[in-house]
């Protein structure tokens, strides 16, 4: 038939699809509008427009909505029924017309004017894409199993047709299907079908890689396990093990340990767990790895003791000089298990795991005093392993307790490491550190240290990795901390503490003369002979440049000392003989001395006294300073002090006023005066209760104009009364009196059992003025300038 250039048709809508040009479909005609369209047809050459009803809602409205602008002029070809008795008409679509406005014509069907499109010719480039279009949509068929759809479109060369067959792909929405339609530009119309057809590919390209490998891997994996069983079915026939790795490797280590029948039963239903538990299941890296850590552990080994005594003192002296406290204690350690072992009375008692006398030392004293070196030293005076254990920081549980086995990479704790790396079950382990433990919301590692450290508990230490009793009674535990104070109670309660609280001045140069020089002489890469260093300049050295309770001040400085005397020697020639350091040098190659005698400079004037604290570095001297001024009265405290040290200063200014004519304050001087009490260093936070004695002394001496004498230092707390009160820490506080300088210590009377602590070189040299009140403090503290007797 001719084309149609204008004229009015019946419209047929077209609720669930799109015909483009060029399609021939069945329609069936299951609405009357539709039936209507039909019949109406005949009187018009069989010919009507099919338009898409776009905005169409469902329910039962779905016959609204409006129409697409381009519809496609169809002829009928045969109508008829489908197997349902639906109507059903069959009709080959033609070109794209655009739809206008309806027109009367008698009947129920709708008469719409339409007027065909023009597409025109097609653009060059228009048949490159076209090409590619072709390519496209025939991958698109390869990859669905659409052989013969391929053929078609190799028989279709324009263009614009080629884009319409997109009309029968069924992954396109509807939506596209009608911008398809109304891209009346066939220029248009290719480049929206070929993006389209692009995006389709990939997305049937990406697919296919994915399950291309996923079949892969599947089959590797089969592979895998069926090569797996063969080579464990071949290894069966020849009678072969797996290298280690299987049960009868397990079982034959398990039976050459020295453990309790629980401990051998628990191992052993891990390892017939293992035997049934497939190579491919994660579970069976688990006990693999639990049976490695469990065999890894040394027992039954122990380390033959030292039991000499003498040889063990020997040893303990020719590594430290001093701490005479702690050596006693070691030697009555072994004394105690050599009777023991040469009586046999642990075998009497049948009581398992309790070889030893329990002893779990901790060494309180400030850094430097050698407490972790001391640990070496007892190890190898008892001929034992030495294993460290930092502490200092840890804040999991299971870092002593082990992870749970159902953690992702559960491991023993570090008290099961320690035997590990041992090789023996009674090494010597030190603690370090163990004041500093912290404790968060994964637990406290110090209750977890109850058990570890109570002589009580430990012969049956239970690891929560391993889940097996441990005997940790023949562990010698030592353990260090700078502050007593800082051990938590219920630890601190298992352990004997011994103080290491510092050394005196010829204690220090017989260290750095024993000890200290030979290794630093090694550290600078000098020979014994080359440098002559004399005592009066090592003494110069303690004095003048290191104030501290340990030395490890006194190394540094020794060892820029040696540096540099390394530098003049291998700068001069060669066999220049011994360099001589003595106290003239020191000056010259260590630069002006850091610590200058200052307690008579600073107690010149009267409202400064000089007390004694305890800090976590040792024994230290501490200024507390007083002055008035007219306001209102009150009391001002700075100088970054404590609660303690706060309440200190309180009742010190409560008892001058209540007894200031008793002490020779001028009267009505308290009454009209703010006081300001000052402690210099204020950056340092400072508390603890032995400072109301100096406080009282620093205000009693402003008020009364007597200044303190600067040769005395004094500790103690008061009362309300008067009263002093003892305090601790007696020995670090008269050492850090007699490193400042001080000749003259004030201390509580009920404290004078504690002088005998103090070493014997500083007693005789120190005066130690016992007081019960403070009254007697000021006596011996204040000049006798304005003092009431």
């Amino acid at each position: 038939m001719p084309p149609i250039a204008t004229s009015a048709l019946p419209l047929l809508p077209l609720d669930a699809g799109v015909v483009l040009p060029g399609m021939t479909i069945t329609l069936a005609l299951e609405t009357d509008e539709a039936r209507e369209a039909v019949a109406a047809a005949t009187g018009a050459g069989d010919r009507l427009v099919l338009v898409p009803r776009v905005g169409r809602r469902d329910g039962p409205d779905s016959s609204t909505g409006h129409y697409a602008r381009v519809g496609t002029i169809a002829t009928i070809g045969r109508t008829g029924s489908l197997p349902g008795g639906t109507p059903a008409v069959v009709v080959s679509a033609e070109q794209r017309a655009t739809i206008g406005a309806a027109t009367a014509v008698a009947g129920a069907a709708l008469w719409v004017n339409v007027e065909a499109v023009d597409e025109g010719p097609a653009h060059a480039e228009t048949e490159d894409a076209a090409r590619e279009l072709r390519a496209v949509l025939e991958a698109i068929a390869e990859h669905r199993g659409m052989a013969r759809f391929g053929e078609v479109l190799r028989g279709i060369s324009d263009p614009g047709r080629l884009a319409d067959t997109a009309g029968y792909w069924p992954d396109l929405s509807i939506e596209r299907k009608v911008e398809l339609l109304e891209a009346v530009d066939p220029n248009q119309r290719v480049g929206l079908v070929l993006s389209w057809a692009r995006e389709a590919l990939a997305e049937l390209e990406l697919k296919d890689r994915i399950r291309s490998d996923v079949a892969e891997g599947m089959e590797r994996t089969q592979r895998e396990y069926l090569l797996r069983q063969q080579l464990a079915a071949i290894r069966k026939e020849l009678g072969e093990t797996e290298g280690g790795d299987g049960g009868e490797d397990y079982r034959a280590r398990l039976d050459a340990l020295s453990v309790t029948d629980e401990v051998r039963q628990a191992i052993a239903r891990e390892i017939d767990k293992l035997e049934r538990t497939s190579e491919q299941s994660p579970e069976h890296g688990w006990i693999r790895t639990w049976l490695d850590s469990v065999f890894d552990i040394p027992w039954g080994k122990r380390s033959s003791d030292q039991l000499d005594i003498i040889e063990a003192r020997g040893v303990l002296d020719a590594d430290h000089t001093g701490l005479d406290d702690v050596k006693e204690r070691i030697i009555e350690h072994l004394a105690v298990r050599k009777l023991r072992l040469e009586r046999e009375i642990d075998a009497e008692s049948g009581r398992p795991g309790r070889g030893g006398d329990g002893m779990i030392l901790a060494l309180v004293g400030p850094p430097g005093v050698g407490k972790t070196s001391l640990g070496e030293s007892v190890a190898r005076a008892m001929g034992r392993k030495f294993v460290r254990v930092a502490l200092g920081g840890v804040r999991d549980e299971a870092e002593i307790r082990g992870h749970r086995r159902t953690y992702v990479g559960a491991m023993p704790g570090r008290i099961v490491r320690a035997l590990k790396d041992a090789g023996t079950v009674n090494p010597v382990i030190l603690l370090d550190e163990v004041d500093k433990l912290g404790s968060d919301f994964r637990g406290d590692p110090s209750s977890a240290l109850l058990e570890v450290l109570d002589p009580a508990q430990n012969h049956t230490f239970r690891d929560h990795y391993l889940d097996l009793d441990l005997d940790l009674s023949g562990v010698l535990f030592l353990a260090t901390a700078n502050m007593a104070e800082q051990i938590p109670g219920p630890l601190y309660d298992r352990m004997e503490v011994v103080r290491l609280d510092g050394y005196t001045v010829d204690e220090k140069l017989a260290i750095a003369r024993d000890h200290l020089m030979a290794r630093q002489l090694a550290r600078a890469g000098l020979l014994a002979g080359e440098v002559d260093l004399t005592d009066e300049a090592l003494r110069a050295i303690i004095e003048g440049y290191t104030r501290e309770a340990g030395v490890r001040g006194l190394e540094r400085e020794l060892g820029k000392l040696l540096r540099k005397a390394a530098a003049r020697v291998a700068s001069g020639p060669t066999g220049q003989g011994t360099l001589r350091i003595d106290a003239t040098d020191v000056k010259e190659w260590l630069g002006r001395p850091r610590h200058q005698p200052e307690v008579a400079e600073r107690t010149s004037v009267p409202g400064v006294a000089t007390g004694l604290a305890v800090t976590g570095a040792g024994g230290d001297v501490l200024f507390v300073e007083a002055s008035a001024s007219d306001g209102e009265p009150g009391l001002t405290i700075t100088g970054q002090l404590g609660e303690v040290m706060q309440e200190s200063a309180q009742i010190a200014l409560s008892y001058v006023r209540a007894h200031a004519g008793d002490l020779g304050i001028p009267a009505g001087s308290v009454d009209h005066k703010r006081l300001h009490l000052h402690v210099p260093a204020g950056a340092v936070p400072k508390d603890g209760p032995s400072a109301g004695v100096t406080m009282t002394t620093a205000i009693v001496s402003l008020l009364s104009g007597a200044p303190v004498r600067p040769e005395v230092g004094m500790t103690g707390e008061i009362t309300l009364q008067g009263k002093v009160l003892p305090i601790g820490g007696v020995k670090q506080k008269v050492l850090a009196a007699h490193r400042a300088g001080l000749s003259e210590v004030v201390l509580p009377a009920r404290n004078e059992p504690d002088i005998e602590d103090v070493p014997e070189a500083v007693r005789k040299v120190m005066k130690f003025h016992l007081a019960s009140e403070i009254g007697e403090v000021l006596e011996h503290a204040l000049t006798a300038k304005s003092l009431a007797a």
